[in-house]
């Protein structure tokens, strides 16, 4: 008799113990793979001409950034990075600079540290590109051979001097990309 009462007492204290247990689904960790890319905007205007390197800009998401059937990353988080590389127009070449973002603040004020650069096709350099030339030639262009003569035209070619470069600016409410460098591991998501 002891023994149906001692059963009959621990499995009522086993299906109390089980009810109780708490629901731990939006407890798991997700992590965000690096080379992941993010849609942001610009939120002020900065140029190689008048922004120092260091100087802080600020980004925000454009898109909720879903992993599986969770929202890791709600539309209008903000961002924060700064220019880590800046360089001065040269003859021949446009100023170029690369930005690096290192803080992530979701919409209910959680910071979550990233790393991650704004992505270029010229390896996440924003600018850089070869200047337009300063002096055209005049240069023939022999199209065929006839009976010991060449009938050709005179065409313009590129000299040897090109223009000096010029200032890169990103305006304010520009969409860029954002690549991430690093995976990011979220431990806090956004409860709706």
């Amino acid at each position: 008799m002891l023994k149906k009462v001692l059963l009959l007492l621990f499995m009522l204290f086993a299906s109390v113990s089980f009810a109780n247990e708490p629901n731990l689904k939006d407890y798991d960790e997700y992590q965000i793979q690096a080379g992941y890319h993010i849609p942001i905007m610009n939120l002020q205007e900065f140029s190689t001409a008048y922004t120092e390197e260091g100087e802080i800009l600020n980004f925000v998401t454009t898109n909720d950034i879903y992993l599986f059937d969770k929202n890791v990353i709600p539309q209008g988080s903000k961002l924060q990075g700064f220019i880590e590389k800046k360089n001065e127009p040269i003859r021949g070449t446009n100023a170029s600079m690369k930005v690096f973002i290192n803080k992530l603040y979701l919409t209910d004020g959680f910071e979550i540290p990233i790393k991650a650069y704004i992505s270029t096709p010229n390896n996440n350099l924003i600018g850089g590109e070869l200047t337009e030339p300063e002096t055209y030639d005049k240069k023939p262009h022999y199209q065929r051979w006839t009976m010991f003569r060449a009938y050709g035209v005179l065409q313009y070619v590129p000299g040897a001097q090109r223009r000096m470069g010029e200032h890169i600016t990103i305006s304010s409410g520009a969409n860029l990309i954002l690549v991430l460098v690093a995976p990011i591991n979220m431990t806090h998501t956004v409860i709706n």
